[in-house]
């Protein structure tokens, strides 16, 4: 077995090969590594790996044995917590799929090039019921386009009085949206996003990308599925 240089969401990360450089693919997954003592084994969907001309391959001890990511405990940090809550203590990434009381949102933005063919995955649950997923794609524009795209189709398919909680991987879009972040770029959307969450009684949950979190995958797939086939599935506000 070996390691091969390859590109997740513009990022250089090191993929599962066999030593002829062909990627080792379980389930439609390839388990890859940021760092090679990243400490965690991703599991990458396929089609979001891009492979890398000439890439170097390396021999199986270039990366450290790791634990699975998705059978890992989220990761701790410190500092200001994402979501708004007070700082200096570690604490666990929160994130859930369901609830008796709450929406539930899980929302990515996909960028083939930043700027560059873009699109919004979004994956929406009401309570007590099953996942409805949409996607949208955007023509050319930026990863952070996309990610508050994604927000905002996500926030206009649930009802304005309910609880919601939406996830997403993106800090800049929760900083601008519910930090009070000033935003240099996006100022329209930005705005018009504002617009929409003011009144509701929504809060939003920092998850990791790529990280193993089942739903924050699939709307990451789903917003690569807009870029591909260049069609959008917006869901239908309550």
């Amino acid at each position: 077995m070996a390691w091969v240089e390859a590109l997740l969401k513009g990022k250089k990360v090191f993929a599962r090969a066999r030593d002829d450089g062909a990627l080792v693919v379980e389930g439609g997954r390839v388990e890859v590594r940021y760092k090679t003592n990243d400490g965690r084994a991703y599991r990458a969907a396929l089609g979001n790996l891009e492979k890398v001309a000439g890439a170097k391959i390396f021999p199986d001890a270039h990366c450290t044995e790791a634990a699975d990511a998705a059978t890992a405990k989220p990761a701790r940090t410190t500092g200001k917590r994402p979501n708004g809550e007070a700082a200096g203590k570690p604490y666990l990434v929160p994130h859930t799929t369901s609830s008796e009381t709450e929406w539930i949102a899980y929302t990515d933005g996909a960028c083939s090039g930043n700027p560059g063919p873009a699109g919004a995955g979004f994956v929406v649950i009401a309570p007590g019921k099953s996942p409805q997923e949409g996607f949208e794609s955007l023509g050319v524009g930026t990863n952070n386009v996309a990610e508050i795209t994604a927000i905002l189709r996500a926030i206009e398919a649930i009802p304005k009085d309910a609880r919601a909680v939406v996830h997403t991987d993106s800090k800049y879009a929760i900083g601008v949206l519910s930090l009070g972040w000033k935003a240099k770029a996006n100022q329209e959307l930005i705005a018009r996003t504002r617009a929409v969450l003011q009144g509701r009684k929504v809060r939003f949950v920092y998850v990791p990308g790529h990280s193993g979190i089942p739903m924050n995958e699939r709307a990451d797939e789903l917003a690569r599925e807009a870029i591909r086939t260049e069609k959008s599935r917006l869901l239908v506000p309550p």
